[in-house]
């Protein structure tokens, strides 16, 4: 196999697996034995299994905020724009935490909270790179008021996952974030 193919099938493999059993609960083991490989392999290619999560991850929001930015109609004004992509963008941490990580995980581990600030951080930088290509915000200086609105609402929306109890409080918080917080925020970043 060459590096790529390795490096793919590894990959693969791995949110295959975090996908279905949360990051914590996955061993490098069976990610080698799923993508057919000899664990030694994994470390060769990536230095630990946070790493590897780590690739795995940036390449699923790189992706994801390339088809956010992309699918954004041309027609609707700077509140409706941001309020759409802040919202997209929150459900797309929502199902990092969730689909590859595990609340409970997150919970409970420093390591898991300080890897989701690292994640949230580069997060931002796509954001705001991506905002900055906009043509609805080259009119005017946006920057800092567009990193105060996303740094705020990824501060309140991973606040969710260290307060709420169930996956329950999480949707329910979530939801009053998108009603009741997310139009004041985006309204003092376009003003």
């Amino acid at each position: 196999m060459e590096i790529d193919k390795i490096k793919e099938s590894i990959k693969k493999a791995a949110r295959e697996l975090f996908r279905k059993y949360g990051y914590h609960k996955t061993s490098v083991n069976e990610i080698a034995k799923k993508a057919k490989i000899a664990k030694a392999t994994i470390y060769k290619y990536f230095e630990s299994k946070e790493m590897l999560l780590q690739v795995i991850l940036m390449d699923y929001i790189r992706y994801s905020i390339h088809e956010i930015i992309q699918n954004q109609t041309e027609e609707i004004n700077q509140e409706t724009y941001l309020s759409n992509i802040i919202l997209r963008t929150s459900r797309l941490s929502y199902t990092v935490c969730n689909e590859f990580i595990g609340w409970e995980f997150i919970r409970e581990s420093t390591n898991s909270q300080e890897f989701l600030k690292i994640l949230s951080d580069e997060l931002e930088k796509l954001l705001i790179q991506s905002f900055n290509e906009e043509p609805l915000f080259q009119a005017e200086d946006y920057s800092e008021r567009l990193r105060f609105l996303i740094k705020a609402s990824k501060s309140i929306v991973f606040s969710f996952a260290f307060i709420s109890v169930t996956d329950s409080d999480v949707r329910k918080n979530f939801v009053s974030f998108q009603k009741e917080i997310l139009p004041y925020l985006v309204k003092a970043a376009v003003k």
